[in-house]
């Protein structure tokens, strides 16, 4: 078998790779593992020379990757390239922090010298997703190199030749050989490598239904996972909100990596007195945010990243108006080639809509009516989902302590965009999984956390 990328700009053929065979895969692991044995051993000093070389080298290769995300997925080339300076912010952060981050952690005991040591564990198979194809590999193997493991990439099959790129990348950074490989495998054949013998924990980004399956499989094998899932964001415009900042956060929110990201913006949840004049500024916006080619870069929105998952987005924006849900602007698949799909704004969206109910991974925002702060609130967490979420408001105080008290998601933003930030723990509840990436949470998640009593004469 073959794996494919296909440029969604234009729907052609970019390149074909052959798909690993099964012991292929299983030597890949293997070698992993034996490049481990080594590297765990090393000081964090070590280990941080070849990461900080990796951070230099995706700075100077930016463009380059850049233009392989926006041929391979679409991306945007100003947010792919800003995507790279992500990844080598990560490594230098982890390079510069793990040590401290890891540090042995003492504990007062008579007559004992106690401590917590944080130890590495070994391979990590990290599934992962298309639409930050680099961005969210660097997520665990920032920190998990630098905390003393390999890795082993499953990448989604539609970008291949990021995935080769970062194991490259590795490679010319002066990291040991095979500590980190890709696998070209397809889907089937994540359950073989999960049931691999070196294989020490999973992390996946992705659907629920893919978390649920890996975790089922992981846990069968009794091994780790951290699964960051799907997600649809509210955004609450609550009623002293500033309309116009309100409408110019929930754009940016919505048209992030073209729509496409597990935390961007879906469900906008505003109270009746604001409605008329959000929707009006908030279409106004959507309307002139610039699709186009990706390799452009003044586009804001380029095409999504694969045509059936765009054709999947329009089923359920015509699926939410014949239920009821009314058409503000979009909703039309264009008359031409790729996959794009224009910024699209429902209002009257209800519950069983598929927009209302359902995650929406596209340029489709949805426009759901409150009758008050507490009915916003209420309707926000009336979803399975529990990544991010935002509230708009002039009172920062109460924003605050509705982020703290009210809003069920792993994080949550008061008049900005949810991000996620390397010193900042990521990840979500309910459906959205459950695990942390990034910052110290994220470092311990694959560590042996060992207790350590040396008694005292």
């Amino acid at each position: 078998m073959t794996l494919k990328a296909i440029d969604p700009a234009t729907g052609k053929l970019i390149a074909e790779y052959d798909e690993m065979s099964r012991d292929e895969a299983e030597l890949a692991v293997e070698a992993a593992h034996q490049a481990f044995l080594d590297w765990r051993k090393r000081s964090f000093a070590e280990r941080a020379k070849p990461m900080r070389e990796c951070a230099r080298l995706l700075r100077a290769r930016a463009r380059q990757y850049g233009r392989l995300m926006a041929q391979e997925m679409g991306k945007p080339l100003t947010g792919a390239m800003a995507e790279v300076e992500k990844c080598a912010d990560a490594c230098e952060y982890f390079a510069d922090n793990a040590e401290k981050l890891l540090s042995p952690e003492p504990v007062e005991m008579a007559g004992t010298k106690s401590f917590v040591t944080f130890q590495p564990i070994g391979v990590v198979l990290a599934v992962m997703p298309w639409n930050f194809p680099f961005w969210q590999v660097f997520r665990f193997l920032a920190p998990g190199l630098m905390a003393g493991n390999a890795g082993v990439l499953k990448h989604a099959s539609n970008v291949p030749g990021c995935a080769i790129a970062i194991e490259e990348l590795c490679r010319h950074s002066g990291f040991p050989e095979n500590l980190f490989r890709t696998l070209m495998i397809g889907s089937r054949a994540v359950e073989r490598i999960i049931e691999h013998r070196c294989v020490r924990a999973v992390t996946l980004t992705g659907s629920d239904a893919a978390g649920r399956a890996v975790a089922a499989k992981a846990g069968a094998m009794l091994k780790k996972t951290v699964l960051e899932l799907g997600g649809s964001d509210a955004y609450l415009i609550l009623a002293d909100a500033d309309v116009e900042q309100a409408a110019t956060i929930a754009t940016k929110a919505r048209l992030v990596n073209s729509g496409q990201s597990c935390i961007a913006g879906k469900r906008f949840i505003v109270v009746e007195p604001l409605r008329a004049a959000f929707e009006a500024a908030f279409v106004a916006k959507m309307q002139t945010a610039k699709v186009g080619d990706p390799m452009d870069e003044v586009a804001e929105v380029g095409p999504m990243a694969r045509h059936d998952l765009r054709d999947a987005l329009h089923k359920q924006v015509q699926g939410s108006i014949s239920r009821g849900a009314r058409l503000l602007c979009g909703g039309e698949i264009p008359d031409n080639p790729g996959a794009y799909y224009p910024p699209t704004v429902l209002t009257d969206v209800r519950k069983t809509m598929p927009a209302y109910d359902e995650e929406l991974f596209g340029p489709v925002a949805a426009v759901i009516v409150a009758k008050d702060d507490e009915d916003a609130v209420a309707i926000a967490n009336d979803s399975p989902f529990g990544l991010g979420a935002g509230i708009i408001t002039t009172d920062l105080a109460r924003g605050e302590t509705l982020a703290v008290e009210a809003i069920e998601a792993g994080s949550v933003f008061v008049n900005g965009t949810v991000a996620s930030n390397v010193k900042l723990p990521f990840g979500g509840i309910k459906d959205s999984g459950y695990g942390r990436e990034l910052s110290h949470y994220g470092i311990k998640e694959f560590v042996n956390i060992k207790t350590v009593v040396v008694a005292q004469p």
